[in-house]
């Protein structure tokens, strides 16, 4: 099932040079204050137009079809639609070889050749845009029982070369200026037809003690399965992570905001990691460093699940 979410479900349409790509959401609590404009602030971080994203120029306007009325939502299903503008899928004809690294093959397998190819379809990094504006309602969703609950991630890392620590402020491509270093690498990138990779770090304050369950509904899991729903990401540490295993017992590891799968009322930290596009130098438009435009999908997609998780103990 394309979908994901128990008391607040959410779930993603849509293919990269489609007509429209769009989200639809159930369990929106009515009353909750919401119109387009509020999306425009977590859009902009998304948006292309940094040195190393895509050339691809979309307006990314939402238009809200349904589970809002005079500027408050119904408690009805709400979906939220983008239209696709400036696809050139003359890049993407029919029967070519599968893109190394790409959903392509698989994705031939598994709907037996009757998938959208072109610009990676249904698995594009542009279904990322839906997922921030799904994040920007359960965010409010939030914000409206739990102010204090703040979520916000950053780039640490960019091709291997360290950028940021935990703390410092702001994300891409929302005004962080990046080292001069790593602009170089960037630079190089786009002149040699590569691509790089990077990390973000998440950090969640404000979030109660005693959200989630052991075992298979632990918080480590839910928020695992919302960010690899997002193109390009593989690899995911709590806390101290791997780091952990060199410590001792009396080192007192960071746990993350989470013991036993339960959140402990600390601070909530996670990294993830986000590969090199693998079709930088092919045909089409791509992102010469796609992590540029995660840190706000990886704040969206935790929302997500934290929303869900606080639907779960009203």
């Amino acid at each position: 099932m394309n979908a994901f979410g128990s008391f607040f479900r959410v779930s993603v349409f849509g293919e990269s040079h489609g007509p429209r790509i769009g989200v639809l959401l159930d369990g929106v609590p009515a009353g909750i204050p919401l119109q387009e404009d509020d999306f425009s602030e977590d859009i902009d971080r998304r948006r292309s137009g940094a040195r190393g994203t895509t050339p691809r120029k979309e307006s990314d306007k939402p238009q809200i079809l349904s589970g809002v009325y005079n500027g408050f939502t119904c408690g009805t299903p709400l979906c939220i639609a983008f239209e696709n503008r400036d696809a050139r899928s003359q890049d993407y004809r029919q029967n070519l070889p599968p893109r190394p690294g790409t959903a392509d093959f698989t994705g031939t397998i598994k709907y037996k050749g009757f998938q959208d190819p072109r610009g990676g379809g249904h698995f594009s990094g542009r279904l990322t845009l839906p997922l921030v504006a799904a994040g920007v309602v359960a965010k409010r969703i939030l914000a409206a029982t739990y102010p204090r609950l703040k979520i916000r991630a950053f780039l640490t890392r960019v091709g291997g070369f360290p950028i940021m620590r935990p703390g410092q402020q702001d994300a891409l491509p929302g005004g962080q200026e990046l080292p001069d270093r790593v602009q170089k690498m960037l630079e190089r990138a786009v002149v040699t037809g590569d691509s790089l990779g990077g990390v973000i770090t998440c950090q969640v304050t404000g979030v109660p003690a005693g959200w989630g369950n052991p075992f298979f509904d632990s918080v480590e899991s839910c928020i695992s399965h919302t960010v690899f729903a997002i193109p390009g990401i593989k690899g995911i540490a709590f806390g101290s992570g791997f780091e952990e295993a060199a410590f001792t017992g009396y080192n007192n590891p960071h746990t993350g905001g989470i013991a036993g799968g339960i959140t402990n009322g600390d601070t909530i930290t996670f990294s993830v990691a986000v590969k090199p596009t693998p079709t930088v130098g092919g045909k089409g438009r791509h992102d010469t460093c796609f992590a540029l435009r995660v840190p706000v999908v990886v704040e969206a997609v935790t929302a997500l699940v934290l929303a869900d998780l606080s639907r779960a103990v009203l």
